[in-house]
């Protein structure tokens, strides 16, 4: 698998992320689940809040891992070539 490859990956990741913690958070803040099933209205908005969690945060920090490496290497080259 390319870096290129990868780092759309780990973008969509963390995107997918974000959008599951803004998703369980308008669970909670809402009335949807809240008047019909309060605990587990709670346990469903949650959830979402830690799943998306689990998602963005260890993938953006290998993200920047990866690019940090791109750029050292890119840095290597420039220095290599003058």
């Amino acid at each position: 698998m390319t870096e290129q490859k990868l780092i759309r990956i780990l973008k969509i990741f963390i995107i997918l992320g974000i959008s599951l913690i803004l998703a369980g958070h308008y669970l909670l803040v809402s009335d949807l689940l809240a008047e019909q099933n309060s605990i587990h209205g709670i346990m469903i908005g949650a959830t979402f809040i830690a799943v998306g969690i689990l998602f963005s945060l260890p993938t953006k920090i290998y993200l920047t891992i990866v690019l940090m490496n791109i750029e050292a290497e890119h840095n290597k080259r420039a220095q290599s070539h003058t």
